[in-house]
């Protein structure tokens, strides 16, 4: 009888670990599915348009070219310049952004928001890249990484936007809150392969939403926009890593080309875009949130001036820094170490503080504002 009772007990206890594994994975199951944030999924029709446009989509994911690995193991460690905390000690000067309703058209400026976010007037349009007005850059608002800089400029403040430009989905470049903020302001949007389903589940009006794979070009108010290729991946919920697109983009008109990056690695498609497109005015490239564990899908600072020569632009500009924490190394070593290495390879660069407005000419220079913070 005892022992009955005790296989009894048993039995009931292993029952309930049971049931409760089963409604912790059913609760996880639907919290990927149903919330909101997380984005939507490509249909079969989806997938059928991906695979006819896209060379490096198959069996329903993207992928890099060349040899990629998400994670190297390696003992090096990256040479750091600075001995600076992770988060700055002072506060980061932040420029109050100066709104330009309506861009002359013969006129570029380039306005840093902090990370990757950018502001551009082109062509008599004011473009907005990778926007992230949140103070997390995470699908939840009491997790993740925190923003440590102040904005530039509130969302309210925004002018229309004519064109909002998508690199990839991941939460420091593509922000749910974000979007649903700045729609209304918001003329078109340009999004790599996959990552407009994200838009339309969030009630984007898909007639406002353009879709590109690598290579492929379209033209808006005269300016050729192209889709190229990035080092990188993609992933808003974990189980759903390459499903969409990741990218990098031109901006040509016929006074200037702008090259923006994403987040890349380095290899040839910086070499492979210039061939293409010939030399480029400015260069946005990703020189922040790095670790040698992780040389496929971001650059050290050395890398994105070499990809700037490589690119056979004028000027070069590092973003993806300057407001969130994704890495190990000191706030400040992507501005030092891209500073010292441009200087070093004769390359003329910009670093402007985060809401300063550079208008594009000969004269354009920035100080090195970092330099006396702690």
């Amino acid at each position: 009888m005892n022992e009955l009772l005790k296989n009894s007990t048993l039995f009931r206890i292993l029952f309930t670990v049971f049931i409760v594994i089963i409604i912790l994975i059913l609760i996880v199951f639907l919290f990927f599915k149903l919330y909101v944030p997380f984005g939507g999924v490509a249909s079969n029709k989806d997938r059928e348009d991906y695979k006819r446009r896209a060379s490096n989509y198959r069996n329903g994911k993207f992928y890099n070219e060349n040899d990629f690995q998400m994670i190297y193991k390696t003992n090096d460690k990256s040479v750091y310049v600075s001995d600076k905390n992770i988060v700055p000690v002072d506060n980061i000067p932040v420029k109050k952004t100066n709104v330009i309703e309506e861009p002359n058209i013969d006129d570029l400026n380039i306005t840093w928001l902090g990370h990757s976010t950018i502001l551009m007037n082109i062509k008599g349009m004011n473009v907005l890249i990778d926007p992230v007005f949140t103070g997390q850059a995470s699908p939840v608002s009491f997790a993740g990484p925190s923003r440590y800089v102040d904005l530039p400029i509130e969302v309210d403040e925004l002018p229309k936007i004519d064109l909002v430009v998508i690199s990839h989905d991941h939460y420091d470049h593509l922000d749910y809150k974000t979007i649903k903020l700045i729609d209304d302001k918001v003329e078109k949007y340009v999004v790599p392969l996959g990552v407009e389903k994200h838009l339309e589940r969030w009630k984007v009006n898909s007639k406002k939403i353009i879709n590109m794979a690598w290579w492929e070009e379209i033209n808006i108010n005269g300016m050729l926009l192209g889709c190229t290729p990035a080092r990188h991946f993609s992933s808003r919920k974990m189980i759903d890593s390459y499903s969409t697109l990741w990218a990098s983009y031109v901006f040509i008109t016929d006074k200037y080309k702008v090259y923006f990056s994403g987040d890349s690695g380095y290899d040839n498609h910086f070499k492979t875009i210039s061939s293409k497109y010939g030399e480029f005015d400015i260069s946005l490239l990703d020189s922040g949130q790095y670790d040698l564990k992780w040389k496929s899908t971001h650059m050290v600072p050395e890398e994105s001036v070499q990809a700037g020569i490589d690119l056979k632009s004028k000027v070069i500009m590092p973003i993806h820094n300057g407001a969130f924490v994704l890495s190990s190394h000191p706030w400040d070593d992507p501005l030092e170490r891209f500073s010292i290495e441009s200087e070093k390879k004769g390359v003329k660069y910009i670093t402007p503080m985060i809401g300063e407005t550079i208008n594009y000419g000969d004269n354009i220079s920035t100080s090195k504002w970092w330099k006396d913070l702690k």
